[in-house]
């Protein structure tokens, strides 16, 4: 059946630019060839809802009248990849700004939340670009839709995976409503902290739950026993009451 806006699939995919240059992938072996590979990204596939926004434009829509199985290549223009360069993104920062008061040509940035390249520095001011680096560029991407997920709790968990880059977390349905345990880890995770009321939403939104409840359980161990005191000791042998 093919693919409509709306369905949950699983997509392995390879983006690239430039003369074949790797930007993105979801093959972890490609990733650490290329010098891509993120130790927290999960790798193998990645869960999206079609239509939804998940992944850029070009490719959200090539998605739709595909089967599952169908493996083929797109070449996707600026204005529905990554944007047309917006030369009102390129800002003059004083370097008072920046940590050190430092900068070079190439350096990454991140001021007053927004994350930009340091294009040019004159005397004690730099070019920053706050434009997403493929910004204007043509890109192509090779994609397989791997399978369409047709169960609540892997629909849930393929959510989950996508914002937190948690693979897999314990969640159960009851009468219209998601129970999802939080591990203690991911409860002090930045990732998860600014992305779980937009989880939430997505969940009511496109699985049709009425209720989500964010469950987290803190485990308090055991008191270890006290030890005996030698006078306790002594009374215990004697039989003294």
């Amino acid at each position: 059946m093919a693919i409509e806006n709306g369905d949950f699939i699983k997509v392995s995919y390879t983006g690239k630019f430039e003369g074949g240059l790797i930007f993105d992938t979801t093959d972890e072996e490609l990733a650490k060839e290329n010098q891509i590979f993120n130790p927290r990204g999960v790798y193998g596939g990645d869960v999206v809802v079609v239509g939804a926004g998940h992944t850029i434009k070009g490719l959200d829509e090539d998605f739709v009248g595909k089967d599952v199985g169908y493996k083929g290549e797109l070449v996707i223009p600026p204005e529905k990849g990554f944007g047309e360069h917006d030369p009102k993104q390129v800002e003059t920062i004083s370097l008072n700004k920046f940590e050190d008061r430092k900068a070079t040509p190439g350096m990454g940035v991140e001021i007053e939340g927004k994350r930009g390249v340091v294009t040019k520095v004159i005397g004690r001011r730099a070019r920053v670009d706050f434009n997403h680096p493929l910004a204007g560029k043509e890109v192509t991407y090779e994609y397989t839709i791997d399978e369409k997920l047709e169960g609540d709790i892997d629909k849930i968990n393929g959510l989950l995976s996508l914002y937190t880059g948690v693979p897999e977390i314990e969640v159960e349905v009851e009468d219209k409503t998601a129970i999802i345990n939080i591990p203690v880890a991911l409860s002090f995770n930045q990732r998860w902290l600014m992305s779980k009321n937009r989880i939430a939403s997505e969940i009511i939104e496109n699985i049709g739950m009425e209720k989500v409840k964010f469950v987290e359980t803190y485990p308090v161990e055991s008191p270890a026993p006290a030890e005996e005191t030698e006078s306790e000791s002594e009374d215990n042998e004697s039989g003294e009451e």
